[in-house]
């Protein structure tokens, strides 16, 4: 829910200290002012541990596929999530850590991806969404912040360029086998950093995604670097590099050939 604007605690603080003014009871009703606004503002504080949709998470993802059709049965409790989340305020917004806005934006892409596929299932992939030219990711189907929004508008114009984190890309979801498997649990800001430096390891280490060949010395690498590959080396200066540093694997040659293999766009759902 929307936090409770500081205005209103003043307001409040005013009225009740010129009703009792010049009484005897003013300080005590002036502790009760101050503990009731406490206990307003903690109700309303937004929950950063996201706590809702980890439940959901839970209850069905299960080593990346998603049950989407038992969780369409099922949507009350993600719906009541994502209307959390719509009701966060760009000032509100601005008011949260690095690290809260990171997990934020982070949750939101994946939640508001599940609603988009829930809302048209069964499908067989998020590409038939969308416009020809468009795709799912420019349909503005949800607010954030006070305005309709798209995905495209969370990935790249928040998270891609105002973070420059580049494991922000074995967070996110599209919902596809190809994409890094979806995240069993919400990000949360005080784990934020173990987090991701597991979704990274979880991705890179999986052969099905990325891949090492000794005898050719190629390094088979998704898609997703060869679409975002400054993201990827404007602080390690190519690849290998990156993958040696993030994979938990034993280091690749630093000469190995780096080629990307074929992108599954087959929605992730549980067979």
């Amino acid at each position: 829910m929307k936090s409770v604007p500081v205005s209103v605690y003043s307001k409040i603080l005013k009225y009740f200290l010129q009703a009792v003014k010049n009484t005897a009871t003013s300080a005590r009703m002036f502790l009760i002012v101050v503990a009731i606004s406490g206990s307003v503002q903690s109700l309303f504080a937004f929950d950063h541990k996201h706590t809702s949709w980890s439940a959901e998470l839970k209850k069905y993802v299960k080593e990346g596929s998603v049950d989407y059709a038992s969780w369409k049965n099922n949507r009350a409790a993600l719906d009541s999530y994502l209307q959390t989340l719509s009701s966060v305020s760009e000032t509100e917004y601005s008011s949260f850590s690095q690290a809260e806005k990171l997990s934020f934006l982070i949750n939101a892409y994946n939640a508001f991806t599940i609603r988009l596929i829930l809302d048209h299932y069964p499908l067989k992939s998020i590409k038939e969404l969308g416009g020809l030219l468009t795709g799912p990711w420019k349909m503005e189907f949800f607010s954030l912040l006070g305005s309709k929004k798209n995905l495209d508008w969370i990935e790249h114009q928040k998270l891609r360029k105002e973070f420059q984190e580049p494991r922000i890309h074995f967070a996110i979801n599209c919902a596809s086998k190809g994409c890094p498997p979806l995240f069993e649990e919400a990000f949360q800001p005080s784990k934020l950093e173990s987090q991701l430096s597991n979704t990274a390891k979880r991705f890179l280490s999986n052969p099905n995604y990325n891949r090492y060949n000794a005898t050719k010395n190629v390094l088979y690498l998704s898609k997703i670097f060869q679409w975002f590959q400054e993201d990827f080396t404007r602080k390690s200066g190519n690849l290998v590099n990156f993958f040696n540093s993030n994979s938990g694997l034993a280091p690749v040659p630093a000469n190995s050939e780096v080629e990307y293999l074929d992108y599954d766009w087959n929605l992730n759902q549980k067979k």
